[in-house]
């Protein structure tokens, strides 16, 4: 690491705040690329006579890149010390904007889905860095930190639905495509060349953390070595197919409930009005169940947040077919998914230590670009059985499996190393 080991440096207050802010700006220029999303798929459709299936295997790309290359992109920035941050936000926001302009002049399937490699590029950039800085300055509040973090890719596109749509309806999805495209790409790449990593003594000792919480810092090879890094990718894995299946399909669900156009609140059908409270509980339940799970710990968090979770996919499925249930329940599954972004980063930051936390924390993320490839066949499963309840009733039997293991598997691992004193995993002091 080519950090400065300047230990005479006073803790910083404001600053590191600053950081969780730019942060937080950042990863809200790209949260349309993925919550923005399914606004444009209709559109297209129509445009181009696509297969919706064929069209959402953009979507599924960008997932996967936006993940699978994040502990490459993860690595660049550890290695690069207090130059990474803002050398990969800005490449970052480059590739973003560069995405959608490729999006905006797609006229073939091939050129969709090579915007959506752009695109997922940078954006994975994007998303290892800041969740990768946040995690480092904020030893002491983590779990509210990444929350945070995660935060403004949640609920960033909640500012946009509307615009987002109006500007489909008046001047078409690919104008919308372009400028959004320099918008959201420009104030990435100004803010990121304030963001740095803390230096030596800059953040608070982690001697009041009330959660488990490793001494020592794991290299990525020692932390692909443990067992319980792969339970946690296993984990992962479950709980983000079953959200990303509604977060890609949400308005295709509202259209096959015959409720999407419905009028419901100062104008705005029920669709948008979802779409709005959909992504403010998306980017809450992150910082709300991050700081949560500082208090009383990441496995009984995660076991609260993931059965609610299982409980909403089957209200969705039975009780969400009219306009304002539909809305209820949609908001809940986005309220008790959305926390995994938090959760699981602190988690495994938790295990494996600081040090090295951007790498491991994006090799653990990529488990998000597996679960993408799960998005098309919900539509090959709803096809077969004949209605959507059959895929809420799976994402349901997936959420309940993650708490079992959370509760039962995970927790009394940590629990006996602690005990052991095993510098992995153990008590903070």
């Amino acid at each position: 690491m080519a950090y400065s080991t300047n230990a005479s440096a006073p803790p910083s207050g404001g600053f590191r705040w600053l950081q969780l802010i730019i942060g937080v700006v950042c990863m809200a220029m790209i949260a349309n690329l993925q919550y923005g999303w399914t606004f444009f798929v209709s559109p297209m459709a129509k445009a181009h006579s696509w297969d919706v299936a064929s069209i959402q295997v953009a979507f599924s790309i960008f997932v996967a890149l936006e993940t699978w290359l994040t502990p490459l992109e993860g690595w660049i920035v550890d290695s690069l010390g207090q130059r990474g941050p803002r050398l990969m936000v800005a490449a970052g926001g480059i590739f973003v904007a560069l995405g959608w302009l490729i999006n905006a002049k797609a006229t073939s399937l091939e050129m969709l889905y090579l915007g959506a490699i752009v695109s997922g590029i940078g954006a994975g950039g994007i998303y290892a860095t800041c969740v990768g800085n946040a995690v480092k300055w904020f030893p002491d509040r983590r779990g509210l930190a990444v929350g945070c973090t995660a935060a403004g890719f949640g609920a960033g596109a909640a500012v946009t639905v509307i615009p987002i749509q109006m500007m489909i309806a008046s001047v078409g999805y690919a104008d919308t495509f372009f400028w959004f495209a320099l918008v959201q790409g420009g104030v990435i790449f100004v803010l990121a060349w304030f963001l740095r990593p803390p230096l030596s003594g800059e953040v608070p000792p982690a001697s009041a953390v009330k959660v488990l919480q490793s001494k020592t810092s794991s290299t990525p090879g020692q932390m692909l070595a443990s067992p319980m890094f792969w339970l946690l990718y296993l984990m992962f894995v479950l709980v983000s197919a079953s959200g990303l299946m509604v977060a890609a399909q949400l308005a295709i669900i509202a259209k096959d409930y015959g409720v999407s156009q419905t009028v419901l609140l100062f104008g705005a059908t029920t669709l948008t009005v979802a779409g709005i409270i959909d992504n403010v509980a998306n980017g809450s339940a992150r910082p709300f169940f991050g700081w949560v799970s500082d208090q009383i710990g990441r496995e009984y968090t995660m076991a609260i947040a993931f059965t609610a979770g299982g409980l909403a996919y089957w209200l969705l499925g039975t009780a969400g077919t009219t306009p304002w249930t539909f809305v209820i329940c949609a908001a809940i599954v986005f309220f008790t998914w959305g926390e995994i972004f938090s959760l699981f980063p602190s988690t495994c930051t938790d295990m494996f230590g600081a040090k090295y936390a951007t790498t491991n924390t994006s090799l653990l993320y990529t488990a998000k670009g597996l679960s993408a490839f799960v998005v098309p066949l919900a539509n090959v499963l709803k096809t077969y059985s004949g209605s959507w309840h059959s895929v809420f009733a799976v994402a349901a039997i997936m959420n309940f499996i993650v708490v079992a293991l959370a509760l039962f598997v995970v927790r009394p691992i940590r629990l006996n190393a602690s005990e052991k004193k095993n510098p992995v995993v153990q008590a903070a002091e």
